[in-house]
């Protein structure tokens, strides 16, 4: 009788080993100096007093305590949440259409259309900038558009500097960033499904609304996440094309860091715009787990 004789997994040898944390240290080395250590080094800086040299003196909750307690940087906060949340949900409005059409509609012109979405990235930012503010300019395209059609008699003031501005540029700026999401979603949703839908005699909103809403809500949630979180400590969108009455955090930050030479304070009030981040990813996670459970 032949007897079955159990394979014995073989050991790992101690070039494999090393080339593989040979392949991870290039990665660990910047996720340390970029990201743990800066982050280390602001939460430091934040219990730190100003004494004007670049470490601080001392250790102490006063900065903390100022941040809570001036009525000034809630109220920036809460605007800058406002304006971040208009900003993702024209954006994530805007860019689904774009996404579904990529998904179920482009054919063969679909990496044609992949690669215009992610044609703005060849461009800097601070020019996409600068092509809103031309457009909404008093002397701009737009208020020429309108004054020549006849529309207005006089260019007005009302599409620059302002909190609209701000909003419709971030979105322009980040709409590539809500595209990809929601399309690798909507592009995994199994076919069959739509047309067990139709088999079954739904129309196609109730497909729509029945089976491919809900199965591409995880990447709509990573989407407004990853719209969310930049535009919340944006400064220099706000600082070309918003006003006074589109003041954001990252405007305060950036001031503290820069002509008031106050970093301890700017640390502070960085961490504070980081758990109120952390706070509303956590809803987001506990939603997108929400989600995922009826897909």
């Amino acid at each position: 009788m032949s007897t079955i004789v159990a394979r014995q997994p073989l050991p790992k040898s101690r070039s494999s080993t090393g080339f593989r944390l040979a392949m991870l240290l290039p990665g660990g080395l910047v996720t340390f100096f970029l990201i743990l250590f800066a982050l280390g080094l602001v939460l430091f800086l934040a219990f730190r007093g100003n004494d004007g040299s670049l470490l601080g003196a001392g250790f102490t909750f006063a900065n903390f305590i100022t941040v809570a307690s001036d009525p000034l940087y809630w109220t920036v906060t809460l605007r800058s949440l406002a304006i971040a949340g208009l900003v993702t949900l024209a954006t994530v409005v805007t860019a689904y259409p774009v996404a579904y059409y990529l998904a179920f509609y482009a054919g063969r012109r679909r990496g044609l259309l992949l690669f215009l979405v992610t044609l703005p990235f060849w461009t800097s930012y601070l020019l996409r900038v600068f092509a809103w503010k031309i457009v909404l300019a008093y002397n701009g395209v737009l208020n020429s558009a309108l004054v020549e059609s006849g529309i207005w008699s006089e260019p007005i003031l009302a599409f620059l500097n302002t909190p609209a501005a701000v909003v419709v540029t971030l979105a322009h700026a980040y709409a590539p960033f809500a595209i990809l999401p929601i399309y690798v979603a909507l592009d995994t949703i199994p076919k069959s499904l739509l047309e067990a839908a139709s088999d079954l005699g739904a129309r196609p909103f109730t497909s729509f609304r029945r089976v491919v809403l809900p199965n591409s809500m995880p990447g709509v949630l990573a989407a407004a996440l990853v719209v969310f979180v930049p535009t919340v400590g944006d400064y220099v969108t706000p600082a070309l094309v918003g006003g006074p009455a589109s003041t954001m955090i990252g405007s305060l930050i950036q001031a503290q860091f820069g002509k008031a030479n106050d970093w301890p304070f700017g640390a502070a009030l960085a961490v504070a715009v980081m758990l109120v981040i952390l706070a509303v990813v956590l809803v987001v996670r506990s939603a997108d787990r929400r989600f995922g459970s009826r897909t």
